[in-house]
């Protein structure tokens, strides 16, 4: 969650900040090349501090509110518990209806959430601006008002959504318990970052209301906090309703700052754990650095892309090019308020001796000293930060989320702006002089995570880890927990009325005006132009991708597309890397079920020179025995890393039953290893060419004229020649599994996996937008029927959705979640109920909440360049109007109660439904079986019938 610290800026920023206001009270402007960030600034009577942005680009609002209290703060025993508090104040306060919080701020057409890290906590929404002033009670009720509600059945509740989270991210997940293992090593016992943010289960399970109220009365008073608010806003109007939403919060006690406290680590440790989960070797090298806002950051930030950061970086060289000891690597410092981490991680190919993996990055080590900073390297690097400086706040809500965190932690809102300066400022003399007082021969702690049974390739010497592991026991009842009854309580005393204020005036979505032009060879190009940040976002889609594979090589596609992304016929994979980089740019190439699309990100002054490289690229892959043999072993080990993804497995598993192996959707695009190991070199060339003879669809959105991206796309109309004949249909399978259960044993899971399924409708069926609307107070979000019982009601899971994807194939209806496992069977029988349930007991007023949800939602859902491509997209593949969206909004509008009744009838037919659940065979088998009527089917990770 935290974003605090450096950032990289490029070498062409020119970067000037001046500040026209004294004391707590004042307006500051910082300006990245035309970029600007201005903000006014002032704190309440009780310490509350604000930070206001005006950006009027859209009808939005956003709210990020951090208060400076994160797992640095908890008592030993009491670890995650500023997690978990986090979590308690989303239930209920005094002036605002019980679960507001997560049901009514979505159905209100915004986005909520909130996240906690090792020095802070944040809370933060972006709404339609008709819901401003609802966003100020609920935010200052959660902040000033929640303590008198809490009882004792919400906490027991939540305390089983937070252990379900832990399990989900954590106990459930490939590698989850690295980051114990290594806080525990690096920080002795007592410092504030030996333990992890989620902590530890026994800990969250002893929590008393007694803890709630000390936590609360210690931290969260308006002193401890800033607010921001960003986007259309006035700003007189705006701090007269801070003052009377936020001004009576009390103060709260002083909080004392924490210094830094460096790990003090004296010697390397080397420790070693077999990891249930993974399929994959990892070795993680951590060395200690420094905290936030040091001097010594940005250069640290600079070396970890120097070292591990590109094709041409020496930990790459050696362990990917030379040593073919793993896919990829990766570097990075973490900097936090007391101290840092600087890490190296590298997920081995399969069998591989993490021995050789550490040898090969010392050999990385030695080669970067006698090599030194490559100039160019460091000028790339720097380029590549103005973009991902401008994508960080292109959006209101990053804005606020940024400036919040910054204020907190530099006491500057805009100091994301400033930091690109002083990043500017780094020298390959800074970058070296880090090396040396941070890495270089420097103790470290040694994580060597291996697969179950695979202990002889952890590092020699290293000492087995010790972690808490959950029991998972089949004679465990379901903990069954409830909200319980609501607290009784007198409300906090205010001179303002703190009943809920009416909305604004409503604002509904406008398509933006979408430009459009006809390439040669019937190449459709279409476009938004937007100048809100100079930045420019577009894609080449060709109809192609896996759908197009030769039968038993699934899987060419996807290796034709991460061949594209391995330089080119005249240039390696690292001077195309750098080419791309030193503009700061980015492209990528990919391959979905029936399309493969380069896509690309770029300053909207390199625009010409990031089409010329795409031109390149395309023209002339580098198809070379020696890249195609790694871009193939790449993938041969992501396939392995599947395999130790239990939603990945329900996944496939779901698929494969409703489409057969014999359509494209039955199996993944990226194959399986027996369809990788048999495709050879001529496979992808005979893919690429097949690609070229695709129909192809031009996106581009940004700032960017019309004239300037047909003259840029000219080049490329050029290189292809599509034959105009569309993708070969495959039949749908007879649905033999309907109605069938499966069950999938992934040994010792703390959780089930549940996926429920059938196939519906594909994108161009008239009732495509229907069902999905329909679908919002099923699955939608957080506020969803299935997330408010599974989750909110029942404290079974972290998460429950329901959707239908997009897509020219009929797409199925999945309902997904993972619970804990000894709530597998009754989690089972809520599904099946509320599906079978959910049409016959559709209202009007349900109809009504789903179109006021959609239609607002829509106000925010499209404000990003990546959300205005999508739109684009729609366009060009399903072959809508250039303002279907408000088209949409219109049927949605005329919807009847039995137009909702009669599309759910017609699509959400539970006994239709296919189930497949991935858990622990030896305490969930029986009780699945018993939910099957005594019918249940076992089947292998790869969804072959188990005998």
């Amino acid at each position: 969650m935290k974003q605090t610290g450096w950032i990289l800026a490029a070498s062409a920023l020119a970067l000037t900040a001046a500040c026209s206001g004294q004391g707590k009270d004042k307006t500051d402007t910082a300006d990245a090349g035309g970029f600007d960030l201005p903000y006014e600034k002032f704190t309440l009577k009780n310490g509350l501090d604000v930070v206001l942005h005006v950006d009027k680009s859209d009808p939005i609002v956003a709210f990020s509110t951090v208060v400076e209290v994160g797992s640095n703060r908890e008592k030993p025993g009491r670890t995650g518990f500023a997690h978990f508090f986090e979590h308690m104040s989303f239930n209920d306060s005094e002036n605002v209806p019980r679960g507001w919080n997560r049901k009514a701020i979505p159905e209100w057409g915004g986005q909520r959430n909130g996240g906690t890290w090792s020095d802070g906590t944040i809370y933060y929404e972006v709404v339609p601006k008709d819901a401003f002033d609802k966003i100020m009670w609920i935010d200052s009720d959660r902040l000033g008002y929640m303590i008198n509600t809490v009882t004792r059945d919400a906490l027991e509740r939540e305390k089983q959504v937070v252990k379900n989270e832990k399990r989900q991210r954590v106990d459930n997940a490939p590698y989850g318990y690295t980051q114990e293992v290594i806080r525990t090593a690096l920080y002795p016992e007592g410092h504030p970052y030996n333990w992890t943010v989620i902590g530890q289960l026994p800990d969250l399970q002893a929590a008393t209301l007694d803890d709630v109220r000390e936590f609360y009365d210690q931290y969260y008073g308006a002193a401890n906090a800033t607010l921001v608010i960003a986007g259309d806003i006035d700003i007189a109007e705006t701090r007269d309703k801070v003052e009377r939403w936020f001004g009576e919060i009390r103060r709260g006690p002083d909080v004392e700052p924490l210094v830094p406290m460096p790990a003090g680590l004296s010697e390397t440790k080397s420790l070693w754990f077999e990891d249930s989960f993974a399929t994959l070797p990892e070795l993680r090298v951590t060395f200690p650095s420094v905290e936030s806002y040091n001097a010594d950051e940005p250069a640290l930030t600079v070396l970890a892309q120097l070292l591990a950061g590109s094709k041409n970086s020496p930990v790459y060289r050696t362990i990917v090019d030379e040593g073919k000891l793993a896919p990829d690597v990766s570097a990075y410092n973490d900097s936090m308020e007391l101290a840092g981490e600087f890490v190296f991680r590298v997920r081995a190919n399969a069998g591989t001796d993490l021995d050789d993996v550490e040898a090969a990055l010392q050999a990385a080590f030695a080669r970067f000293e006698a090599d030194g900073v490559d100039p160019k390297d460091l000028e790339r690097i720097k380029a590549e930060q103005e973009t991902i400086l401008y994508s960080q706040l292109s959006t209101v809500l990053g804005k606020a989320i940024q400036m919040s965190q910054d204020d907190v932690f530099s006491g500057d809102p805009a100091f994301r702006i400033k930091a690109a300066e002083m990043m500017r400022a780094v020298t390959a003399e800074d970058v070296m002089r880090a090396y040396e007082t941070y890495v270089k021969g420097k103790p470290a702690i040694l994580t060597s995570f291996v697969p179950r049974g695979s202990a002889d390739l952890a590092l020699e010497g290293a000492q087995p880890a010790s972690v808490w592991i959950e029991e998972v026991r089949s004679d465990v009842a379901a903990e069954e927990v409830s909200a319980g009854e609501i607290a009784e309580y007198a409300n906090t005393p205010s001179k303002y009325d703190r009943s809920e204020p009416p909305f604004g005036e409503l604002p509904m979505f406008t398509t933006p005006d979408i430009w459009e032009a006809s390439l040669d060879n019937n190449i459709r190009l279409l476009g938004i132009e937007t100048s809100e940040t100079p930045l420019v976002n577009f894609d080449i889609t060709f109809d192609s991708g896996a759908w197009l594979d030769a039968p038993g090589k699934k899987g060419t596609a996807n290796l034709l597309a991460a061949l594209m992304n391995e330089g080119t016929a005249t240039r390696t994979p690292a001077e195309m890397e750098q080419a791309i980089g030193l503009i700061g740019s980015g492209i990528t190439v990919s391959a979905g079920a029936d399309e493969i699309t380069i896509s690309a990100t770029a300053l909207s002054r390199n625009f010409e020179e990031t089409v010329a490289l795409v031109q390149e690229i395309l023209a002339s892959p580098r198809f070379e025995t020696e890249d195609f043999e790694r871009v193939k072993l790449a993938s041969l080990t992501a396939i392995r890393g599947r395999d130790a993804d239990p939603n990945a497995i329900a996944s496939l598993a779901l698929n494969r039953l409703l489409y057969g192996t014999g359509h494209p959707h039955g199996t993944t695009n990226a194959g399986s290893a027996e369809s990788v190991e048999s495709i050879g070199m001529e496979d992808v060339k005979a893919s690429y060419d097949t690609m070229l003879g695709a129909g192809v669809r031009i996106h581009v959105a940004g700032d960017v004229s019309a004239d300037r991206a047909e003259a840029a796309f000219a080049g490329i109309a050029g290189l292809v020649h599509p034959t105009g004949e569309p993708l070969p249909d495959y039949p749908i399978p007879e649905q033999v599994n309907a109605g069938k259960v499966f069950f999938i044993d992934v040994p010792d899971s703390k959780q089930s996996v549940i996926f429920a399924g059938k196939l519906a409708l594909n994108s161009v069926n008239p009732d495509a937008a229907r069902l999905n609307f329909a679908n919002e107070k099923l699955g939608g979000g957080i506020s969803g029927d299935l997330a408010q019982v599974l989750r909110i009601e029942k404290g079974y899971t972290y998460g429950a959705v329901s959707f239908v994807s997009d897509g020219r194939a009929p797409q199925a209806f999945r309902a997904i979640t993972s619970v804990r496992a000894n709530a597998t069977q009754a989690s089972l029988d809520i599904i099946r109920n509320m599906i079978a349930d959910y049409g016959p007991g559709f209202t009007e007023a349900d109809a009504e909440m789903t179109k006021g949800k959609v239609l607002k939602s829509n106000t925010l859902a499209y404000e990003s360049l990546g959300a205005k491509l999508g739109i684009l997209d729609n366009i060009s593949k399903f072959g809508f109007a250039h303002d279907y969206v408000e088209k949409e909004q219109a049927e949605l509008v005329g919807m009847t109660l039995d137009d909702f009744k009669s599309v759910t009838a017609k699509y959400l037919v539970e006994p239709e439904m296919t189930y497949v659940i991935v858990g622990d065979k030896a305490t969930q088998f029986d009780a699945v079986n018993e939910f099957a009527g005594g019918n249940l089917v076992e089947l292998d990770i790869y969804g072959e019938p188990v005998s």
